[in-house]
């Protein structure tokens, strides 16, 4: 596959933004508290990386078949022992900081997608963008449905 001048920016964009997703939630997967929230950064970052290798793919001129993942959404739990309570608080808001950051960074990138999916001339292209927008937005949800179920959103 061809790609117009403009194609192969947009390509590059989207390849850096996942890469400062997975730089992202690797970092904030160590400095987590939480380890329901630790696994979370953990699985979307696994997932920035199939984006990452997607976009590599179709940069290299190949555009690959997409597979749904399927909803991996992880009920929260409500299980906190009290060691004590202002290192629970500390944690609570390190937390927060990281899950309010994650899904702005998610609102980010799936507008990136946005605007690519309407400049690729490829309805395949158009179609493999648009599969990694919705994950993008899935993100989104699993992130907003942990900070719901732990108190974060007001």
């Amino acid at each position: 596959m061809q790609w117009t001048e403009k194609e192969t920016l947009l390509l590059q964009d989207m390849l850096n933004s996942e890469q400062i997703c997975i730089e992202k939630y690797t970092d904030y997967a160590d400095r987590a508290c939480d380890e329901e929230l630790k696994t979370l950064f953990e699985d979307i970052k696994a997932t920035e990386q199939e984006h990452y290798n997607t976009l590599e793919q179709m940069k290299n001129g190949t555009i690959p078949m997409m597979t749904s993942k399927g909803g991996q959404q992880q009920n929260a739990s409500d299980g906190a022992s009290s060691d004590s309570k202002k290192k629970q608080s500390a944690a609570s808001e390190e937390d927060e900081f990281l899950c309010r950051d994650a899904l702005d960074t998610e609102k980010h990138v799936s507008s990136l997608y946005d605007t690519c999916i309407f400049e690729f001339v490829s309805t395949q292209a158009r179609d493999v963008l648009n599969h990694i927008q919705k994950e993008e937005q899935e993100h989104g949800k699993r992130i907003y449905d942990y900070m719901a179920a732990h108190g974060m959103t007001a």
